[in-house]
């Protein structure tokens, strides 16, 4: 068993060296990884171990795990992107959005005699700045369809999940489905999103807000809206900069400043930072395999590698502000 749980983690630490090595292929790793740390793995034992189904399983743990301890390591260091807002601290908020990058090389075509990109849905913790993989989309046989598959994660998660604590998506305008969010306000789950051009909605009432608060600078309305029975919150907002107007839809309660809603979709844009950094930094631009457990392994140690990446910046930038604030 022993021996089991030490192969399983040297195969975990593996793929984390693939995430951060500059290769173009599993064999290209295999003989990198053979040349400069003179570890020989056998092509068919890395291959297997990568779709085990065992295997995957102590690497969700583990994922799960290490975003756990990569949180309390942040949080101890201070780290709180959101610690300015007090009406936020109740929520766990993240942004998603799905991540699509080239097919693997045998994927086999569909019906049509075509291969799509694959790819699957991550969130990033705007309060921690960790990222976390949530679920599969397409391996590359199929169009994207990501809605739906993110309505399933989340149905799923509520089954599971015993918890109190409220959840924010942020999510661009694709995600918004009034009636299906509106039931998950039950299950303490909310979003922001933007409102889709041709909604079709009607105006209920004006949401009073404090125009005078620095955070709601720009907001020219708060108010109630309904679709097909199903009231939700509008913020119209108007960016200072360029005086283009943006409207946020929301499921939050009113309670939550306006400003603060279109601030926290304005920080989605962070996750389209982060992909750039897993395809330029990590050069996780290709599946590597089209094996779908393969794949959402691929996902999970492309997440945990960049996290590893953020707590060790994060702990750079800590310690040499304290090594000249000792030599100041």
């Amino acid at each position: 068993m022993l021996l089991s749980r030490a192969a399983s983690t040297r195969r975990i630490s593996e793929g984390l060296l693939r995430c951060i090595s500059v290769v173009d292929s599993g064999r290209h790793f295999l003989q990198t990884n053979e040349q400069i740390y003179g570890q020989l793995l056998p092509h068919s034992t890395y291959f297997k171990s990568l779709k085990s189904h065992r295997r995957t399983s102590m690497l969700e743990a583990f994922e799960q795990q290490s975003y756990h301890l990569h949180a309390e390591t942040l949080l101890s260091q201070g780290i709180d992107y959101l610690k300015a807002f007090p009406e936020l601290d109740e929520y766990t908020i993240e942004a998603a959005d799905g991540h699509f990058i080239d097919h693997a090389c045998h994927t086999e075509k569909n019906s049509k005699g075509k291969v799509y990109a694959a790819g699957g849905i991550y969130a990033l913790n705007l309060r921690s700045g960790l990222l976390r993989f949530l679920c599969l989309v397409t391996n590359g046989t199929q169009r994207h369809q990501e809605i739906p598959v993110l309505r399933d994660h989340i149905e799923k998660q509520n089954k599971g999940n015993n918890s109190s604590q409220k959840h924010l998506y942020v999510y661009d305008k694709a995600v918004t489905d009034f009636v299906w969010w509106d039931r998950q306000k039950r299950h303490a789950n909310y979003m922001i999103s933007m409102l889709k051009e041709n909604s079709i909605a009607t105006l209920v009432e004006s949401i009073p807000f404090d125009s005078r608060h620095e955070i709601n600078t720009g907001v020219e309305a708060y108010s109630v809206y309904e679709n097909k029975g199903i009231k939700f919150n509008v913020v119209d907002y108007r960016d200072p900069e360029t005086g283009k107007l943006h409207r946020f839809v929301t499921t939050l309660p009113m309670t939550i400043n306006p400003g603060t809603i279109a601030m926290l979709y304005f920080k989605r844009w962070t996750i389209e930072k982060t992909f750039n950094n897993t395809k330029s930094n990590f050069k996780e631009t290709k599946a590597w395999s089209s094996n779908t457990r393969s794949l959402e392994n691929q996902m999970r140690l492309t997440a945990m590698s960049y996290n590893l990446m953020r707590v060790f910046e994060e702990s750079f930038k800590n310690t040499t502000a304290r090594i000249d604030s000792s030599i100041g």
